[in-house]
């Protein structure tokens, strides 16, 4: 018996739930193969390019389908066996299945293609960098559960793939750290044995800190970073993965302190991870930052760390360069702004400040490569271009380029 459609199914070019065979040749930045039927493209998640798989159409949009995959025909030579048995129901991950040299080869080409695509700029992508800790490499979980039911809780972790509701089951996750998944069982437990205390679903912070696991969000955390030791609100943002921290932070401090350039601004520096781990390179260090409360610990962390050469302002994001006085010329600008980018408004001041370089590293290079438009509007060149792959067998990375003034 056929399933019937969403009332808002359109159903051209193909029906609901048509199963068509397809040649997958690439893969989109969020992980799903693509595939081409006369030209029209569909896109189907854990299939691998150069396979070719039978899927299943669930919607029709203007330009494109979507579908699930149902079965392989030819595999890749590239397909391997996923370490987690949740992989694919879970939607934590989207590359468990696929060789890791080849996620590094897809991570570093996909960066290229935003940038053509987005901001017309061909400039060459170096070769995503990474750790050998490609397993149990994240020191921060959150899983979630719902509302309880009849004073029970169910399922506890994770939303299902390309869902954005139901929750799967996860009682071990293959990218925390061991300390993590040892700690889950007894943390699943006593959420469970309180269910009657909550009155709506939660989401549960781990936070990996020493040798110990963290469930306050305002509990002290502590986190090693070379030489350095940072501490900051458990539930506060932190890099998840400390085993590529030396190397992702090292990289940063050799393009900001290139060409003879002495002062740097950390303009979103929160509790100061590139401020301070950069430090030893430049005369003198500000951090900016709109959160009051970063700013202290920045400052605590610089204390701690004898770290004398750096200071924290915190600052309107509509006035952030207002009371920093370095010559612009002998200035270096490192900004690692939210997921959502920077606003017209802050790449406006930058341009205005004017430093001799930007150091622009972003979680999500798609908006990185919008703003990348406006600093080439304001006079900024593209000198490096460095993905790092901060999460293994996801689709996320995190990316650095540096530009100059033209």
């Amino acid at each position: 018996m056929h399933q019937r459609p969403p009332k808002k199914f359109v159903p051209t070019p193909f029906e609901y739930h048509q199963e068509i065979e397809l040649t997958i040749d690439s893969l989109t930045n969020l992980g799903s193969g693509v595939a081409r039927v006369d030209g029209w493209v569909v896109f189907v998640p854990f299939a691998l390019p150069g396979e070719t798989v039978k899927a299943r159409v669930y919607r029709n949009d203007k330009n494109c389908s979507h579908a699930d995959l149902v079965e392989v025909l030819v595999p890749s030579p590239d397909r391997v066996q996923p370490v987690c048995p949740l992989f694919g129901e879970c939607g934590g991950c989207q590359y468990q299945h696929l060789d890791y040299q080849k996620q590094l080869e897809w991570k570093t080409r996909q960066v290229g293609e935003l940038m053509k695509h987005m901001a017309g700029v061909v400039f060459p992508v170096n070769f995503c960098l990474t750790t050998d800790q490609i397993w149990h490499y994240r020191s921060k979980i959150t899983p979630h559960f719902d509302t309880p039911r009849q004073g029970e809780i169910g399922t506890i972790g994770f939303l299902a793939n390309g869902q954005r509701s139901r929750i799967i089951d996860v009682p071990q996750c293959t990218i925390a750290m061991e300390t993590i998944n040892t700690a889950l069982p007894e943390i699943r437990a006593g959420i469970r044995a309180k269910a009657h205390t909550f009155k709506r679903g939660s989401t549960i912070l781990m936070r990996a800190t020493g040798d110990r696991v963290e469930t306050d969000f305002r509990a002290t955390a502590t986190e090693r970073v070379g030489e350095l030791t940072f501490q900051f609100l458990a539930g506060d943002f932190f890099q998840n993965n400390p085993y590529i921290l030396p190397a992702f932070t090292g990289y940063v401090a050799q393009q900001a302190a290139a060409d003879g350039v002495r002062f740097l601004v950390d303009a979103y520096c929160g509790s100061g991870l590139f401020a301070l781990t950069l430090a030893g390179r430049f005369e003198k260090v500000a951090g900016v930052e709109v959160s009051e409360t970063s700013c202290e610990w920045a400052r605590k962390n610089a204390a701690a760390n004898q770290i004398s050469n750096a200071t924290f302002l915190t600052a309107s994001a509509e006035d952030i360069f207002a009371e920093i006085n370095f010559p612009a010329a002998a200035t270096a600008v490192v900004i690692d702004p939210p997921r959502k980018g920077c606003t017209p408004e802050f790449i406006a001041q930058l341009v205005k400040f004017n430093p001799a370089r930007v150091v622009y590293v972003s979680c999500d290079p798609a908006t990185q490569v919008r703003d990348l438009k406006l600093l080439a509007e304001g006079g900024y060149q593209l000198a490096d271009v460095q993905p790092f792959d901060l999460f293994p067998h996801t689709r996320h990375l995190e990316c650095v380029m540096t530009l100059v003034k033209a």
